[in-house]
């Protein structure tokens, strides 16, 4: 899974030859940050219609549990027996790729509660964005386990 990891970092990284994080402030880190926590409200109340517009067709996820393409995300994060009672999104940081493509990662703390067994915890996830048609969508979106705060 590493060098899969690895390999998606660096084809990110040669969308262009100098990658630049976006000033705090700037519009398009605004927007990424906002369509971001759209997302987050549409997973919290199962709105597959938030994720089948904004998720490109050819878009791929990877989670602890696995990854697959636009249609296993949506099952992933909608068909499911699980009630989010809250997240916190924490230290977001947008890096433009290209003028049309952008990486936002950032630490995140979710509590929810699947098949009646309570979860919590930080992750650590990344989306990449790339802009189709006026339209930021999600191309990519990653999670791994985050340290416990110290």
């Amino acid at each position: 899974m590493k060098r899969f990891v690895i390999a998606l970092t660096l084809a990110a990284v040669a969308f262009t030859n100098t990658p630049a994080r976006v000033k705090r402030g700037n519009p398009i880190e605004a927007e990424l940050v906002a369509l971001e926590k759209s997302a987050y409200e549409a997973w919290k109340n199962k709105d597959r219609r938030f994720f089948e517009e904004h998720m490109a067709e050819d878009g791929r996820y990877l989670d602890p549990d696995g990854g697959g393409g636009k249609a296993q995300y949506v099952r992933a994060i909608i068909d499911n027996d699980c009630t989010v009672n809250g997240y916190a999104l924490d230290k977001p940081t947008v890096t433009m790729l290209n003028k049309d493509a952008a990486l936002l990662t950032y630490r995140y703390t979710y509590d929810i509660v699947c098949g009646g067994k309570p979860e919590a915890g930080p992750l650590w996830a990344s989306t990449v964005y790339v802009r189709r048609g006026g339209r930021w969508l999600i191309a990519f979106h990653q999670e791994v386990n985050a340290a416990p705060a110290k």
